[in-house]
């Protein structure tokens, strides 16, 4: 007889949820004579709010920590991830409703389900407690951006490695031992656990685009719609992170002094990467990009303090990130009003000038990019760095503050062009209301953040503490 596990499915109501308004929005698309944007965003905005508030009743949980067959974890910490990524989702979605109505020959509806569906995978991926269920939901969330099939080759040996060692491919075991027991109990192969560490590492560099695992992030993020980048730009890290840190701080935290000087090495070439080669970026969504890269660095940076407070560092820094990144890009679609030409440092000579609100949001974007108080950027880089220093990898925390300096050059250049340079001839913004909303909406939580950390560390406390 084969014994199936019982099947608990209000965990995973938010995928589900997700999933149903996406077939919605594609059954509208298809029998709709001329499909409009107003109904698409609709259907994706209730979804969303469902799942919210689906995933909200998930922070008091009192049943299983691990449910169907072990393979998805219940607990505050992938509330947060969801949280996070579903207001990612929202605020693309409302960007990519401007986009379409100022140039209705370029919307796409497919862009609402297709968000849907990948939310509901990166959503799922910070919840999985199977290397296997974290494959199989990031194909579904990340082939939007063409990751390819490389990392996930690396991926996929990687789990085989550790099916080799431990004999399962759960990352913890409640029904039969999972990775961490084997290790832990020393009834694996350690060989085989350090080679699928390896792999994993590969694999995950990839989609957080980690450096030398960075080169489709510029080319990706000046050649997508720049709704999507946004989107895409701030939820493929805060899921790819989110994962990561359930597989290595839980999965394979009997290896932390293995692992620790992998991830010490890749924030420091991220760092070094994403900020010298930023400076030679003339185009705003490829300065972004690098930056993107040195980002990651940073977050890494928290992670090599393999305990709560690292992971909580790394989580309130993923917050901040994903609202800076969000923010910033609205502010890219508006500069850049129709199309994607106007994406160059001179289309944002004089914008003070041309249209004031928008230079002083994208100045607070920047400045939080740079840790410059009072932002949650600042915030976020002293806590990464103060976790780092707690675990003895100061010199880590020193080349971060080093080029945390050099980064702020490029920053301040977009932000000198902005008030300091006459504007471009035949250049004009985008006035639209709802990005300047949610931009503004934005920069007022970051801003917040930067003031009172206490709001969003008191959260993230108790989801920090990840435990087998």
């Amino acid at each position: 007889m084969i014994q199936t596990p019982a099947l608990e499915f209000r965990p995973i109501l938010p995928e589900i949820l997700l999933c149903t308004f996406a077939i919605v929005g594609m059954l509208y698309e298809a029998f709709a004579r001329r499909p409009d944007p107003v109904p698409h965003l609709a259907i994706a905005t209730v979804g969303i709010l469902a799942a919210v508030v689906s995933a909200s009743a998930l922070w008091h949980w009192t049943g299983s920590p691990y449910v169907m067959g072990d393979t998805v974890a219940v607990d505050k910490f992938s509330v947060v991830a969801r949280f996070v990524l579903l207001g990612a989702a929202l605020v693309g979605c409302l960007y990519y409703a401007h986009y379409g109505s100022r140039d209705p020959g370029s919307f796409r509806g497919e862009f609402y389900p297709l968000t849907l569906f990948a939310t509901a995978g990166m959503t799922l991926i910070a919840a999985a407690n199977d290397l296997i269920v974290i494959f199989l939901a990031s194909e579904a969330a990340m082939k939007y951006l063409l990751l390819g099939a490389f990392s996930s080759a690396f991926f996929l040996y990687g789990i085989a490695m550790a099916y080799g060692a431990a004999t399962s491919t759960k990352i913890v075991g409640v029904a039969a031992p999972g990775i961490v027991q084997a290790l832990a109990g020393q009834t694996g192969s350690r060989a085989l656990a350090l080679l699928a560490m390896a792999l994993l590492v590969v694999g995950f560099g990839f989609k957080v685009s980690a450096a030398p695992f960075h080169m489709w992030t510029p080319d990706v993020y000046q050649g997508a719609p720049t709704p999507v980048v946004a989107f895409m730009g701030a939820a493929t890290k805060v899921a790819a992170f989110f994962a990561l840190i359930r597989v290595f701080d839980v999965g394979l935290q009997p290896l932390t002094w293995d692992w620790t000087p992998v991830l010490y090495a890749l924030a420091v070439v991220s760092i070094v990467v994403g900020s010298v080669l930023a400076i030679a970026q003339r185009d705003v969504k490829r300065l972004l990009a690098y930056s993107s890269i040195a980002h990651a660095g940073f977050i890494l940076t928290g992670l090599t303090a393999a305990n709560s407070t690292g992971i909580r560092a790394a989580m309130f820094y993923l917050v901040a990130y994903a609202a800076v990144t969000l923010g910033a890009f609205g502010i890219v679609m508006l500069v850049s009003a129709r199309g994607e030409e106007q994406t160059s440092l001179d289309a944002y000579a004089g914008l003070a000038r041309r249209s004031p609100g928008l230079a002083a949001l994208m100045t607070v974007f920047l400045l939080s990019l740079a840790g410059i108080p009072p932002t949650a950027g600042f915030i976020a880089k002293v806590t990464v760095f103060s976790a780092a220093i707690g675990a003895g990898n100061w010199p880590l925390a020193v080349i971060g503050v080093v080029a945390s300096v050099v980064a702020a050059y490029f920053y301040l250049r977009v932000i000198v062009y902005m008030y300091m340079r006459e504007p471009a001839e035949g250049i004009e913004s985008d006035e639209g209301a709802m990005p300047r909303i949610a931009a503004g909406v934005l920069a007022a939580g970051i801003v917040v953040l930067g003031v009172f950390p206490g709001i969003l560390t008191g959260v993230l406390e108790p989801a920090s503490i990840v435990r087998w």
